[in-house]
């Protein structure tokens, strides 16, 4: 094995590690805010890769799936503030077992709903022509694609770091994830804040979905097998933190990457035995708070 192999696989992890970022970003956001167990981010990711199919389908392959990425996002969005509104508000500070039937309840309905409107076949998604190549790296070819998903990813990230670090929603984003009774004793809606934050991880999930939906089949099942890596990226990374995500990410996306690789009956599993001892040296994970009180 060469040194243009190993590069390559690197990069192919941090094409994981992008799209990982994108998904986690909203959850982590979500979940050291609010204190949501949120099941059914993974649901928004699904109905964003499925939307994108849809979206491709009708505007064609050639620029279809660049419109996709924003029609997916307002889709998965719009169907977050209607869970954030119809279900979860009723749940804020009530037993994280309560979250965890609920939106485990709402990922079995959006499963159903997808079935019934796009069917039980894997859908396909066709790239724009000017991503459908690749470059050559080190005389390796690999996919543009891919770099796509690596510099969206980065995007994403920067405009997520102004967000949180340079605007008024920020920062009460900030005081939230501290302390929202604080917040709300100042005078800030909580309420109205809660469903902005789970109206934007939803945004971001489905984006995900529609960027996922180009590099692979779109089917059911997407939902869980995003979600558990998400997850391992949030506690990794720390609640609420755009930097952890973003380190959590690039850990389990160079981790499945060169597991796969090397060991690859042990790839699952190193992801997480990195979660574990992350727990056991800094249960807030790398750049989390400490579990507020």
């Amino acid at each position: 094995m060469g040194i243009d192999d190993l590069v390559i696989q690197f990069l192919a992890g941090l094409t994981r590690a992008g799209l990982l970022f994108i998904v986690a970003a909203g959850l982590s956001l979500v979940f050291g805010a609010m204190r949501v167990i949120n099941l059914a981010h993974g649901s928004m990711f699904m109905v964003g890769a499925f939307v994108a199919s849809s979206v491709v389908a009708v505007a064609g392959g050639e620029y279809g799936l660049l419109p996709a990425l924003a029609v997916s996002a307002v889709a998965a969005a719009a169907l977050g503030l209607a869970i954030e509104v119809g279900v979860l508000r009723r749940l804020y500070g009530r037993e994280h077992l309560l979250q965890l039937l609920a939106t485990f309840a709402i990922v079995l309905i959006v499963s159903d709903l997808v079935r019934l409107i796009w069917g039980e076949e894997n859908l396909s998604v066709t790239r724009p022509a000017a991503l459908a190549g690749s470059v050559d790296v080190l005389g390796s070819p690999f996919p543009s694609y891919n770099l796509f998903i690596i510099g969206l990813a980065l995007a994403v990230g920067g405009c997520l770091w102004l967000l949180i670090n340079r605007t008024g929603l920020g920062r009460d984003i900030r005081a939230a994830i501290v302390d929202p009774q604080m917040l709300g004793g100042v005078g800030v809606n909580v309420t109205r804040l809660f469903s902005g934050v789970f109206v934007l991880g939803s945004g971001l999930a489905g984006m995900a979905g529609a960027v996922a939906a180009g590099s692979g089949a779109v089917g059911l099942g997407m939902d869980m097998d995003i979600l558990i890596q998400a997850f391992a990226v949030t506690i990794i990374g720390g609640l609420g933190s755009i930097p952890g995500a973003l380190v959590g990410a690039g850990i389990i996306g160079l981790l499945d990457a060169f597991g796969i690789l090397f060991v690859p009956r042990l790839a699952l599993s190193l992801i997480f035995l990195a979660m574990a001892i992350v727990l056991a040296v800094r249960p807030s994970g790398l750049f989390g708070l400490p579990e507020r009180a």
